[in-house]
């Protein structure tokens, strides 16, 4: 199988993450899509992040009705900070007869150099990184794969600001993922 693995905060998920998702499973041909949600970003003050296991929770109502989409609690799980090459090591064992894609927007390119064990990460997976809106794609790196995809200037930042300010922001979240913030009163 070939299976592709869409790790983030997503705090929240978003549009822009589900079309990304889709649109890269759909153009590589991939099998699955596993997103996994990180439990504490290395590279992201936690003051604004919502609890692992809200992000969790909206993440798996948004892609519910897909089936092609599947989630992993493995960062979550694990205690400390969340490295790449820890989670691709984790679902390399589990899927060791699969093609690994692991998918990145092209907002994450000028972070690379920073990212723990980055060499070894290459060996195991195959890089993809999907455009995404005010961060063009330059300096691409031999192993790396670009894919154009559908510009959604969408932010996780942008819904927990909208939240913050009793603005709208129904339209760029899943209806169950607007409803669950709104119920839990999440980032006011």
């Amino acid at each position: 199988m070939k299976i592709g693995i869409l790790g983030g905060t997503f705090n929240p998920v978003h549009i822009g993450h589900l079309i990304l998702a889709e649109e890269t499973r759909e153009k590589l041909g991939l099998d699955k899509i596993i997103f996994v949600p990180t439990a504490m970003p290395p590279h992201k003050d936690s003051l604004d992040i919502a609890s692992a296991k809200d992000r969790f929770n909206m993440l798996k109502l948004a892609i519910k009705s897909n089936k092609y989409f599947a989630i992993s609690d493995v960062e979550i799980k694990r205690p400390g900070r969340s490295y790449t090459i820890d989670t691709i090591r984790e679902l390399k064992s589990s899927y060791s007869n699969d093609e690994l894609y692991f998918i990145i927007g092209s907002d994450l390119l000028k972070y690379l150099n920073e990212w723990k064990d980055l060499k070894e990460i290459v060996k195991m997976v195959k890089f993809i990184a999907a455009t995404r809106p005010g961060y063009p794609l330059e300096q691409i790196p031999g192993y790396i794969q670009t894919l154009p995809i559908r510009a959604v200037d969408v932010s996780g930042f942008e819904v927990r600001t909208c939240s913050q300010k009793n603005k709208s922001f129904g339209y760029l979240v899943p209806d169950k993922v607007f409803d669950y913030i709104k119920k839990r009163k999440l980032y006011k």
